[in-house]
This record gives structure tokens, sequence and C-alpha cells, in this order.
């Protein structure tokens, strides 16, 4: 892992986390001090994201695949290029629709301490 933030950032080498099955983050920006964590999270084909919550403000867009993506009260269905805005501590999931996978370029303020500590865990394993 490098010791400075990349200007240009390539996917392929950056680090991976398996959250949970049907769950694969990629952890683009975050790790080397910012204040903002950029990851594509990717819910595999039939697999589901339970409803969850973090202390994190989480935007972003829709990378790629199809979903039903829950944000507290509201229900969609959202597809490649769309956007959505997640305030800290409201509830969420998403399950994926389709045959690909559905890929969300999500935004975190502040970083997401334990997805550090889960990528430092897995350097140490």
């Amino acid at each position: 892992m490098e010791s400075n933030p990349a200007f240009f950032i390539d996917p392929t080498n950056a680090p991976k986390l398996d959250q949970m099955p049907g769950l694969e983050t990629t952890i683009l920006t975050g790790l080397h001090g910012e204040r903002m964590m950029m990851v594509l999270n990717v819910t595999l084909p039939g697999c589901t994201v339970p409803i969850h919550t973090h202390p994190h403000e989480q935007i972003g867009m829709v990378y790629a695949g199809r979903a039903k993506l829950r944000i507290g009260d509201e229900e969609r269905i959202v597809e490649q290029g769309d956007f959505y805005c997640i305030p800290a501590d409201v509830p969420h999931g998403d399950t994926c629709l389709g045959d690909d996978p559905f890929v969300m370029l999500d935004i975190f303020h502040p970083v997401r301490e334990d997805f550090i500590e889960k990528v430092h865990g897995a350097v140490a394993d």
C-alpha cells in the first residue's frame, strides 16, 4: 500500500474486502489521512445487503447493474447513472436484480474507520 494518496486510482490495485457473503468492497480512497472515503460496493446477483445504519454520510451513484434500493421509508428500483444520498443514521439496504452485479460508487464522510480496521486486519493476517 502507498504511504501517500494517489491522484489517479487503479481499482485493480486497491484493497478489497468481503463484507459479507454477496457484498464485495473495493476501497479507492480514505486510507491515507483523507477526510472522505470512496469505495466501490458490489452486491452480487441474487444477494441482499440487509437494512443497516452507520454514523457516516453516504452519497453515490449506481456505477453498474440494477437493484431495489431502500433508504429510510423510500424504496426504488435504481440502475446505472442514478444518484442517491443517505444521511447519517438512516436505515438503508439493497437487493441486486438481474444477472449482473449491482455496483455502487459510494463516498463516505467521515471515512469508514471500520473499513480501515478490516483492511489492516487483512494485511496482518
